[in-house]
């Protein structure tokens, strides 16, 4: 068995000139909003910060025509965030983009995991 016992993975990662940046932690962040309808919930899952949640929502919904994520305070109303529809294509395009990208590549991910130094489970 090659490095590792897991299976390999393609990370995307978008560079829209020096404008934007789209890539694997921003849509696992649309993601858990999307889940947990809270920018607060979705830092903790991924083990993040609220503010630094909330910094990379204000970096894509400054990036695009229109915001990917809404949010409303607390208060009575209990506050929250949900994708936009926007947003939500945004994190469908990027899924089905990895998901081509995968199914493209495979025979060359299986081929460079070929490759790989063997390790042993136990170091």
């Amino acid at each position: 068995m090659s490095a590792s016992s897991a299976p390999a993975n393609l990370r995307i990662r978008i560079l829209f000139g020096d404008r934007a940046m789209l890539g694997p932690g921003k849509i696992d962040l649309l993601n858990h909003i999307r889940e947990t309808g809270s920018i607060a919930a979705a830092g903790r899952a991924m083990n993040m910060s609220y503010k630094r949640a909330w910094m990379l929502v204000e970096e894509m919904n400054a990036a695009f025509r229109e915001p990917l994520v809404a949010s409303a305070r607390g208060g009575k109303a209990g506050g929250g965030a949900h994708l936009t529809e926007t947003g939500q294509a945004v994190l469908t395009l990027y899924r089905h983009m990895e998901d081509t990208v995968a199914k493209a590549g495979a025979a060359q991910v299986r081929a460079l995991e070929g490759l790989l130094r063997d390790i042993p489970h136990e170091k």
